[in-house]
């Protein structure tokens, strides 16, 4: 019953309506649908429906994550295993989030990270003749609009003990352990994991302040650094604060820069990273006098809120029935 890849992130958000222009005009996704209150967005080259979802909310938090699954009957296999496991889990019904089927929710034991498994997908076909490519691969137009990132990357969750929890997931989900931050006397700093051969598709980091789970950031994947330079100015010019970078992590090998949109959420674009295909893979381990380079290889100073710093973990968890 194994995982196939991550899929997208439902962020809600407090001003819906300066959240969808940021995404959309200065960022560069693409609406796919739209309500009242929800905005379903895409990158240019996402083939799924969406890989992000806006949703009005009096305060911003996280709704859930979102993993496909590799078949069918792969959700009442994970059923069964996470509540064999204790672990409580509910259904929602296809539709109710548009473009995918039913769906199974939990939070993580640990972290408390709200997960949700689903197969049933509706790839998106764009209905605008001016906006179809001529190019069979691409599932609409590029247009080069704002930072314009080719397609979603990843989560990046900011938690109290991250080794339990990637122990966790990697054990009961399968998603593989890639790479680690080890401090000293062996605490774990930072774990990165992915389920596909990304170098990773979700990642959890020692919250400095240790006040809990919160997301760090969902990250969208750009071309070439030079890609980001431009999108660097254009964030800037647009009036967005600009976390950190560009600069360069280590661990992966990619180039990346940190924002922060309008309802708080900080979103990464980057570029580059290694990809991993063997597989017996061994975890990489960047031990405390590696460590910084693995964060920072260029020498730009870390800002304080980046370990500090993040969106509540706010999943809609249905009443217990009698």
């Amino acid at each position: 019953m194994p995982i196939a890849h991550a899929s997208h992130a439902e962020l809600l958000v407090s001003d819906i309506e300066r959240s969808r222009e940021f995404f959309t005009e200065t960022f560069g996704l693409f609406v796919s649908d739209e309500t009242d209150d929800q905005v379903y967005l895409r990158a240019w080259q996402d083939f799924d429906h969406h890989s992000l979802v806006l949703t009005r909310a009096p305060e911003s938090g996280v709704a859930h994550i979102s993993w496909r699954v590799e078949g069918p009957e792969d959700l009442n296999a994970f059923e069964r295993k996470l509540k064999a496991l204790g672990v409580d889990t509910w259904w929602v019904a296809g539709g109710t989030e548009l473009g995918h089927g039913d769906a199974l929710r939990f939070v993580s034991p640990s972290a408390g990270i709200p997960f949700e498994l689903f197969w049933e997908v509706d790839r998106y076909v764009e209905r605008d003749p001016a906006m179809q490519s001529k190019l069979p691969s691409h599932p609409q137009r590029f247009l080069g609009r704002g930072v314009s990132p080719r397609r979603f990357d990843h989560f990046n969750f900011l938690i109290d003990d991250v080794q339990t929890e990637q122990e966790w997931v990697s054990e009961h989900l399968g998603i593989r352990h890639n790479y680690y931050l080890a401090g000293q006397e062996e605490l774990r700093l930072a774990s990165w994991l992915a389920k596909t051969n990304l170098s990773h598709e979700i990642a959890f980091m020692r919250n400095r302040g240790q006040t809990g789970s919160h997301l760090h950031h969902v990250g969208y994947f750009l071309d070439a650094p030079d890609q980001l330079l431009r999108g660097a100015t254009i964030l800037m010019d647009a009036g967005y604060k600009i976390e950190w970078g560009p600069a360069a992590h280590g661990t992966s090998g990619a180039n990346f820069l940190y924002v922060f949109e309008p309802s708080g959420h900080r979103v990464e674009v980057w570029t580059g990273g290694f990809l991993l295909f063997a597989p017996d893979h061994e975890p990489i381990r960047w031990d405390p006098e590696t460590a910084p380079l693995g964060l920072e290889m260029w020498g730009s100073p870390m800002p304080e809120t980046y370990l500090t710093y993040g969106t509540p973990l706010t999943p809609e968890i249905p009443a217990p029935t009698a």
